[in-house]
């Protein structure tokens, strides 16, 4: 018998059944780990259960028989899941870490036990095939349409051989993608650098420091301690006087996961492999095309021409903002150097515009910028109301939750924030879903964002960078997409879409962060409540494009690496991933010692532990829409709840119940423009 055939879960597990929590929250308290391996083990083996009793129905292949059957299945599992992914990624522990090594390709192979069933994939066949005689409204039709291209490029189609072939490649990539992520996780933690001279932090400010400090003592260190962001830019480079601590840093950024227990450039190699050879299994020519078959971009092509339409531009900006970082860094007999570079880009965004972001920061403090700002925008554009519960708890002492109503006062579901950096949380920030909204299963939704801002001193409060800001505003976008979902079938709920799709609506909730009516009142100084001056908004807005080149730039080498890695041909001789990625970025023309790629492959957990491989490029893709977008909210009127209800209703309530770009449509009424985008990042004349 196999682990994922062992007996059911315990009833006195509080996963095995439903939470008797508002909304189906979680009981966090009561979930130890084993709790989790119990219940994602039986879950498999329930959903094995339910799949058997749809094959072997003597009722013929019909819709509510076979594909929402499909649907109501493996209920415990995903519970579990939901609960148990967020864990080790938010407070991992080493258990956590052993259970994720020894669950994940055990799931791989229940995965593919399911979609390679021929009697599974057959009942889907016979459905679709007359989906539209069935009578179906179109949610219906496209949720079968979901299911055979879902069963079809994960192999449903091979034969024996085949489908033996991918199980053991998929049970592999899940073995290695799991330790890719927990290098990442263990080696960005190791690479923290430590500082037991507190001089070294000149240009740090107060809290900055005291937030160093309190890192140390959390790890039981003396001095202060600058743990690492998951980007290959430390935000605090752009502060630090030092240029040798600048340099520490920039090195420990560059170097993580590259050498020692936890290196993962020979684990990149053999993901990229396998990935190659699975693609070449399921008849495509290289991973990338297997993943843009389901992607709105399509084909490869698509993707390579708006890549290089950006990268002569974005090359000669960056180049023109290096020429004049390198005048700036020779008035202090410097020359120019990767870890200066923010130094003095800082520098010339306050001589040319008069913006020391660094002066930002006391007027944006965490709480005012949620409440008085993501929320308030929330409120005017779509009547969103959110209620504290402290009486509901989180999974750690840092997550807060609130209760979401529409305007009406009806529910809509809750929203959970966990916002500070730790030990045992993964760099970056993300929002993920406890429970998913549903009609048919009669659920509404639990959404968490994550973020990693540095933890205040006690009794000071939290103060976000302008970069954080937008973070936050752009992760309560995903949210947003989960909190509005109005769909039946949990397949196409919130986030349920496109990868190239889903950074869309995230991507245009951050343009609230600096819209005037909602900047007004969030943006007061901490100490006095002073607004934010006008002077200085206008300034920022000036200096607006000053560093896109650069920003440009990294990002273009990070989607362009992804591409290189994941375009490989299985039997790929790549002895060294280091040569490999500097060539792939030679090839791309984005080459540049001043400039590195905001992730290099040892630790671009993205595309080698997330779920963007060959992916990558959706960001930019997604910001075309976005940016069109954005000029429709401007040409209409802005922040109304008319623009607001529209965008929800016609976009973010539909999920992927709909075609994506038929939604996007139906909001701008016609084809995304690409012109807007240029403008916004410098590449074609404003």
């Amino acid at each position: 018998m196999s682990a994922a055939e062992s007996s059911p879960v315990p009833p006195a597990n509080p996963l095995f059944g439903a939470s008797p929590l508002p909304y189906g929250l979680p009981p966090f308290g009561e979930i130890t780990p084993e709790h989790c391996r119990e219940a994602l083990l039986a879950g498999m083996a329930e959903q094995r259960v339910e799949v058997a009793a749809i094959v072997g129905s003597s009722e013929p292949p019909g819709f509510e028989n076979t594909v929402v059957a499909l649907e109501r299945s493996g209920r415990l599992l995903t519970r579990a899941w939901s609960v148990f992914g967020n864990l080790t990624s938010s407070v991992s522990t080493p258990r956590l870490r052993e259970i994720e090594r020894e669950v994940a390709p055990l799931a791989a192979a229940h995965s593919d036990a399911l979609r390679l069933d021929p009697a599974l994939f057959g009942r889907l066949a016979a459905v679709h095939a007359e989906r539209h005689e069935l009578g179906l409204d179109e949610e219906s039709v496209r949720l079968v349409e979901r299911y055979h291209l879902d069963f079809r490029l994960s192999g449903a189609q091979l034969d024996e051989g085949g489908r033996a072939r991918l199980t053991e490649l998929n049970q592999e990539l899940s073995g290695l993608t799991t330790t890719f992520g927990q290098n990442v996780q263990l080696a960005m933690e190791a690479a923290a650098v430590h500082v037991t001279d507190v001089v070294r932090l000149d240009g740090l400010g107060a809290e900055e420091i005291a937030a160093a400090r309190t890192a140390a003592a959390d790890r039981g260190l003396e001095g202060w301690l600058l743990p690492l962001l998951l980007p290959t830019r430390q935000p605090v480079l752009a502060k630090l006087r030092d240029r040798d601590l600048r340099r520490r840093l920039h090195e420990a950024s560059v170097g993580r996961a590259s050498a020692g227990e936890h290196d993962n450039g020979p684990v990149a190699v053999r993901i990229a492999r396998l990935r190659a050879e699975r693609a070449r299994l399921l008849g495509f020519a290289t991973h990338a095309d297997l993943v843009l078959a389901d992607q709105t971009a399509r084909t490869t092509d698509a993707v390579d021409a708006m890549l290089a339409s950006m990268v002569p531009a974005s090359v000669a900006n960056a180049q023109a903002e290096a020429e004049v970082l390198a005048e700036a860094a020779a008035r202090d007999g410097v020359e120019l150097a990767p870890w200066d570079w923010a130094f003095y880009s800082e520098q010339v965004r306050a001589e040319r515009y008069a913006v020391d972001t660094a002066a930002l920061r006391p007027y944006f403090e965490l709480d005012r910028v949620l409440h008085d700002g993501v929320f308030h925008a929330a409120e005017l554009l779509y009547g969103f109301r959110f209620a504290p519960r402290p009486d509901l708890a989180g999974y750690h002492p840092d997550v807060r939750v609130w209760e979401v109503s529409d305007a009406d006062g009806s529910a809509l579901g809750l929203y959970l924030g966990d916002y500070f950096a730790r030990e045992g949380k993964r760099g970056g920030a993300w929002m993920n879903s406890f429970v998913t909204q549903s009609r048919l299963l009669g659920t509404l939704p639990v959404v968490v964002n994550n973020l990693n801002v540095s933890r205040a001193p006690d009794g000071r409060p939290a103060l976000l960078t302008l970069d954080e800001v937008d973070t936050l505003f752009h992760e309560f976008g995903h949210a947003l997409h989960g909190l509005s979902s109005a769909v039946t079938y949990p397949r196409f709920a919130g986030t349920s879409v496109p990868r190239d799709f889903v950074e869309f609506p995230s991507q245009v909730n951050e343009m609230w962060a600096m819209w005037p009516e909602v900047l007004a009142h969030y943006a007061r100084h901490v100490d006095t409540g002073e607004p934010l001056p006008g002077a200085v908004v206008e300034a920022v807005d000036a200096a607006r494009l000053w560093g896109e080149g650069f920003a440009t730039l990294e990002y273009l080498a990070a989607t362009l690496l992804d591409q290189a890695w994941h375009r490989i041909a299985p039997d790929a001789e790549i002895s060294d991933p280091v040569q490999f990625e500097r060539e792939a970025l030679e090839k791309a023309g984005v080459a540049s010692e001043l400039v590195p790629p905001r992730y290099r492959t040892t630790y671009f957990n993205h595309v080698f532990a997330g779920g963007y491989s060959a992916g990558y490029y959706s960001y930019i893709w997604s910001e075309v829409l976005d940016a069109d977008t954005v000029d429709w909210f401007r040409e209409s009127g802005g922040l109304t709840r008319a623009n607001g209800d529209a965008f929800r209703q016609k976009l973010l309530a539909v999920g992927g119940s709909v075609d994506p770009l038929a939604a996007f449509r139906a909001v701008r009424g016609r084809d995304a423009d690409p012109a807007p985008l240029l403008r916004r990042r410098g590449l074609a004349p404003a």
